[in-house]
Parts: C-alpha cells; structure tokens; sequence
C-alpha cells in the first residue's frame, strides 16, 4: 500500500506519525526525488554526500522528516561565527501544507540555539511568498536581497531572526510548537 493510499485510508484509530531523525547517507535517494520535484536545478547525490560528512564532523546539521519510512521532508543549517544558516528546507509537494516545514524549522532553530548561536539567516525565492510568511512567524525580517540568486534568473530575499538566545524567542517558539504538535 503506497504512503498516500495510507494517508488517506489509515486502518481506524492510527494516525501515520511523523519523526525527525538526522540525515544519513541512505536518505540521499529519496531526497534527491524530492529535490527534483521541487527545484529548477536541484542539488545532487555528491552535494548531499558532503553535507552529510560535514555533519559528521559537526560542522552542519540536517534532518529528514518521515511520515512512517517514507522521506517527505528535510532541512539542514550550516554553522558560522555566531550565527546558524539555514541552508535548505523542503517538503515533497504530496505532503505540503501539513505543518512538516514549520516542524523541520522548529527543530533547526532549536539546533542552533542550543549550540548557542544567536541568530539565524537564511535565502528564500522572492516568489515564495507561503516560505517567506512561514519565516515571518519565526520571527525572520527581509535584510536584503540577492540578485539572479537562484538559476541566474530569481532573487532571493535575505531574511535574518536575531536575538535566538533570548527568553522571548524561546516563548515565540514554544507558542508555535504548541500549535504544530
């Protein structure tokens, strides 16, 4: 039975759960099927490879959103002097629009603070106004914008939350954990 045929027709009682586990090397095939469905000129197996070594070595930290076993999500954050980058957020297109991005940004964000940085950045398509009102929430505010950014063509808005360290973003998280849970 394929995962929306689950979704759709899940046996009485159960509900299909979703978990965050970090990201290994054999997610690399399902998230490159995502990355596909989802942009212009996704990045490749090798990038993604790398990515993951350098989590390894904590110098990054990605995870993958599964709705049982099946990859429908993923997010990672690169690390800086005192500020985390989110490098990337995606959901497979199947499975927007039920809160697994804002539940990837949770965890990203709480990353970072935990590892004591005191701000988050991040690039999104000027056209994405849905991501753009998700960060927006999180407390992120347009600093900038990246001409061609993305393929050469679309610009990026530069968005930035500072002061992640503080008692008030830490409730501003805990207010939008307790929706999304």
């Amino acid at each position: 039975m394929s995962i929306v045929s689950r979704l759709l027709n899940p046996p009485s009682g159960s509900v299909p759960s979703f978990a965050l586990v970090p990201m290994r090397r054999r997610h690399v095939k399902s998230i490159l099927a995502i990355e596909e469905r989802v942009y212009p000129k996704p990045w490749t197996a090798g990038v993604f490879n790398s990515e993951v070594d350098l989590a390894r070595r904590d110098e990054r930290h990605y995870v993958v959103g599964l709705l049982e076993t099946e990859v429908v999500a993923y997010g990672g954050l690169m690390f800086a002097v005192d500020e985390a980058h989110i490098t990337n957020i995606a959901v497979d297109p199947e499975f927007q629009r039920r809160g697994f991005a804002r539940r990837v940004l949770l965890e990203l964000a709480n990353v970072a603070i935990d590892r004591g940085f005191t701000a988050l950045t991040l690039e999104v398509r000027v056209s994405n106004t849905a991501a753009q009102a998700m960060y927006r929430r999180f407390g992120f505010a347009p600093a900038g914008i990246r001409q061609r950014y993305y393929e050469n063509t679309e610009d990026a808005l530069v968005m930035w939350a500072h002061d992640i360290d503080s008692p008030e973003y830490r409730a501003r998280l805990d207010a939008i954990a307790e929706v999304t849970s």
